[in-house]
């Protein structure tokens, strides 16, 4: 069968390409910094800031406008740089975020703070999918493996960096410097963009914007977001705002499938979803982002609360678990790259951390901490093998032409599943919590710890022993089985991966019928050029379907 497809048969064996590959991944990998880092950085500054600009009454907006405008904008991204082209979209990213830090910078109370927060995500949700897609753009599948290892260990890296810069920075020069810094790396990020992107103007005809999905799928993602954010929190499930959250998800949702039945240019497209790899990868995805994420929201507070450790040290302790991250993640990319199989990689991952939750399941205080440590780097070695492979799975399912939508779409739903995650593990949490310290606690025992919901880590270790140790130990009951919840839904994702197709990873990047063609060193692309538009028409392109899956390799013949 022939094609004439746009697609080329893209190398980077040529040291000049590589060398402008690296700075260009350099470049990246600071813009996918800032994007992990603004998740995590406020985590310890929060309570000083809302403490500074007195408002503790809105403190759960300044993490959830982050989260909530980067998952909406995230498949807006991915889609966008799929019809119009990725530079001006990834560049605009950067300066949106760069103005929310102006924001949240200046911010003089908390409504503008949480409106910086809120600018933030709407460049934050382009930031990571868009670094993602325009790997993809330059590295074929086969080779990306080991550049998508070292994004994942981006994310371990801000998992730990974050919460101790925001800690220091409050300590020390004010919080607002975790605003201030991304001015340096955001100008950082926009420059290695404009040098080493070079990517051709996009000649099509103005395509269409599927500006009534965009608009439902924002519906959705909000009541979602929100419903996971205060279910269980600030309101009760049973709550008639909880529950008309749930109503809205649900009709949203039904109605965002149906106009993307019909929409030119969907900006999910349904039949991505036809696509075995692509359904069960976004699903163990999902199933990822709840375990991660549900685990490392509260692990902090367990181990200053059950160990007795500050703020600093609790977060220090999580290093174990983000140095597993780290080297299993590289080492699983450079893997793939060398010997082309991969399936194998995220499955192991899902039963490695099924083990690490089953491990933590058993806490005791009376655990050692470098025990403890060790069950976390399980899980850290787990979550490293899985994360990254699972994107470039997806990304070898389609061609490059759809790669910014399906990364994006993937991406979506794992930050779905973290937020799901966070809410639910908190819940569980909270729930057996509150039944714990109400039958252990004497009545004694209420004048000397006084109100049980504003208990602080300080305030424990203070306590009378014998009190101290009833308090230690409802934690640990109330957290430590939570873990144990989560192994079958883990195991879950481990069988749907062994369902995964090993397509074989591209060698070239097929662009299907692509916006646009990449040219990393900024020579010229052949548009208009006598010689070049010879060479092609002496060349048939062929696509060879491979057997196992939908995938094609397309090679050039003479």
């Amino acid at each position: 069968m022939t094609t004439t497809n746009d697609t080329e048969a893209t190398t980077t064996s040529d040291p000049a390409t590589k060398r402008s590959i690296l700075l260009l991944f350099a470049g990246l990998m600071v813009t996918m910094l800032l994007s992990a880092l603004d998740q995590t950085i406020f985590s310890t500054a929060l309570p000083t800031i809302v403490g500074e600009l007195d408002g503790v009454n809105h403190m759960l907006w300044v993490t959830t406008a982050y989260i909530l405008a980067s998952t909406i904008m995230m498949p807006v991204y991915g889609k966008l740089g799929d019809l119009i082209g990725r530079k001006g979209l990834f560049i605009g990213a950067i300066a949106i975020f760069m103005l929310g830090s102006v924001i949240g910078g200046l911010a003089p109370d908390m409504t503008w703070l949480i409106i910086g927060r809120a600018v933030q995500g709407l460049g934050g949700g382009g930031l990571m999918i868009l670094s993602q897609a325009i790997i993809a753009d330059v590295v074929p599948a086969r080779e990306r493996g080991r550049y998508m290892g070292a994004m994942g260990g981006v994310f371990a890296l801000a998992s730990v960096a974050g919460p101790l810069l925001g800690g220091w920075f409050t300590e020390s020069i004010g919080w607002r410097w975790a605003f201030w810094m991304n001015l340096p790396l955001g100008a950082l990020a926009i420059f290695a963009a404009v040098m080493l992107l070079k990517l051709p103007k996009n000649n099509k005809t103005k395509p269409t914007i599927d500006v009534a999905g965009m608009i439902l799928l924002a519906i959705t993602s909000t009541a979602i977001v929100l419903v996971t954010t205060w279910g269980g929190t600030q309101y009760d499930w049973d709550s008639l705002i909880i529950i008309g959250l749930i109503a809205l998800a649900i009709v949203a949702g039904i109605s965002f499938v149906m106009v993307e039945r019909a929409a030119a240019e969907p900006i999910m497209p349904l039949h991505m979803f036809k696509e075995r790899n692509f359904i069960l990868t976004t699903a163990s995805g999902l199933i990822t982002g709840i375990a991660m994420f549900g685990a490392l929201a509260y692990m902090p507070t367990y181990l200053q609360m059950v160990t007795g450790v500050n703020a600093t040290l609790a977060g220090l302790l999580m290093i174990p678990m983000m140095g597993g991250l780290l080297l299993s993640s590289i080492t699983a990319g450079q893997l793939v790259s060398r010997t082309g199989r991969y399936k194998w990689l995220p499955l192991t991952g899902s039963i490695i951390v099924a083990i690490g939750l089953a491990l933590l399941s058993t806490m005791t205080p009376a655990l050692p901490i470098w025990v403890l440590c060790s069950y976390l780097a399980i899980m850290g070695i787990g979550l490293g093998m899985s994360m990254q492979i699972l994107v470039l799975i997806v990304q070898n399912t389609f061609p490059n032409s759809q790669v910014g939508t399906a990364t994006s779409s993937n991406n979506y739903f794992r930050q779905i599943g973290a937020s799901i995650g966070t809410a639910v593990v908190g819940s569980l949490f909270i729930a057996r919590l509150t039944e714990l310290l109400g039958t252990r606690l004497p009545a004694a025992a209420a004048g000397v710890t006084g109100d049980t919901n504003s208990l602080t880590p300080a305030a424990v270790r203070d306590l009378p022993d014998a009190v101290r140790e009833i308090i230690v130990g409802a934690y640990n009951d109330a957290l430590a089985p939570v873990f144990l919840y989560m192994v079958p839904l883990v195991l879950i994702s481990a069988v749907l991966l062994a369902f995964v197709k090993e397509v074989p990873l591209a060698t070239t990047i097929d662009r299907g019928e692509a916006t646009e063609t990449l040219n990393v060193r900024g020579e010229d692309d052949g548009t208009g050029d006598g010689d070049a538009d010879a060479e092609a028409e002496a060349h048939e392109l062929v696509t060879v379907s491979d057997q196992t899956g939908g995938t094609s390799i397309i090679r050039s013949q003479p």
